[in-house]
């Protein structure tokens, strides 16, 4: 059986914040610790942005319905979001990262990779940083250690919460064959069904397909698959995420049927919008207009300029003339706006790192 070897030995460090959104909810309310909470809207429009640990075991989860989540936990408790809020202790958090290493590539408000090739032993790292998560915001995190991003994903996800896993060079191939495919990141619910079918339950059934057998099953995915089967993953941590585009969204309380109510919602949005852009200091030429009918069907119609926008007017101008371009098929409960083909240019990351421990025979 063939075996890929991976030329440059990486310590990536995955930090997952254990239900990010609501142990925040249930630190600044201490009356709400122990107790099932949601973060997100009860009502019929309302989903659940985040659900407590004790929430979780009745089977509540993230972007579930709120009508559900009440009826799986009679009991549970519904908070409104607070971001900004999150935003600041995201930035905090960020923050401890980065007095470890520079090569931090953020995912979203509550994980980020890191790369900490430079030090001695990974594992004693992830637990330093975690322990220092918690005495500096009271939250805990969990955290996988690997060669690379897609074995830490993984790994952070086995001793949740406040707990950690380190998958050294030597266990990774023992650790992936026994592994369920339905595990692997990149493996949804249809791609599981149809591994399921062809006899392919596990890591080990997995990595006996030919990559030929792969690509005919499951198209351009059958290269990812094959290679991650036999833990290979040589994307490198990107300290500074290029975004592909920016878009500003609303989901209405009640159903709109016309395009003249619609247009009042998108001067709105084209403001929110030049905001973002202005911001970041980003300007796009594609602009799409994102249309979700009330029977949850979905549409996009976009157009591709000379010209980079930011601009509100010019914004409202060209998504107007998308909403016009043709009739609307049913009454609308989501509308959004995004620009794309950025005005990004890419940068290239160097490894700084702030201080290394002075332990010599080491974990991994």
């Amino acid at each position: 059986m063939e075996e890929f070897t991976v030329t440059e030995q990486r310590k990536i460090i995955h930090i997952d914040m254990d239900a990010f959104f609501a142990s925040v909810e249930q630190l600044d309310h201490p009356e709400l610790r122990g107790k099932p909470i949601a973060v997100g809207g009860s009502s019929s429009r309302g989903v659940v942005a985040a659900a407590s640990y004790e929430a979780r075991v009745y089977g509540v989860r993230s972007a579930m319905s709120g009508i559900v989540a009440k009826k799986l936990c009679p009991h549970l408790i519904f908070t409104k979001p607070r971001f900004e809020r999150y935003k600041d202790i995201s930035k905090q958090i960020q923050g401890i990262f980065l007095e470890y290493t520079s090569m931090v590539e953020p995912l979203s408000l509550d994980e980020a990779f890191l790369d900490v090739s430079g030090y001695p032993s990974a594992t004693l790292i992830a637990e330093e940083i975690r322990s220092k998560i918690k005495i500096e915001t009271g939250l805990t995190a969990s955290a996988g250690i690997s060669i690379n991003k897609f074995l830490s994903k993984i790994a952070s996800d086995w001793n949740k919460p406040d707990g950690q896993k380190t998958l050294p060079p030597g266990d990774v191939s023992k650790f992936l064959e026994s592994l369920d495919v339905k595990k692997f990141h990149g493996i949804g619910k249809k791609t599981k069904l149809k591994m399921y079918q062809l006899g392919i339950f596990n890591g080990k059934d997995l990595k006996k397909q030919t990559e030929d057998f792969l690509n005919f099953h499951f198209g351009k995915a059958g290269k990812y698959y094959y290679e991650v089967a036999r833990g290979v993953h040589n994307s490198p941590v990107k300290p500074q995420r290029i975004p592909k585009s920016v878009g500003v969204e609303r989901t209405f309380e009640k159903n709109l049927s016309s395009e003249l109510f619609l247009v009042e919602k998108l001067e709105s949005l084209a403001d929110q919008l030049e905001k973002r852009l202005l911001k970041n200091k980003l300007s796009g030429k594609t602009i799409t207009l994102k249309i979700k009918y009330s029977d949850f069907k979905q549409q996009t119609r976009s157009k591709t300029g000379n010209l980079y926008l930011s601009n509100k007017d010019l914004i409202l101008e060209r998504v107007k003339d998308l909403l016009y371009q043709e009739e609307l098929s049913n009454s609308v409960r989501l509308i959004g706006i995004s620009l794309s083909s950025l005005n990004t240019l890419r940068v290239e990351n160097k490894t700084k790192l702030s201080k290394k421990p002075s332990q010599l025979s080491l974990p991994f």
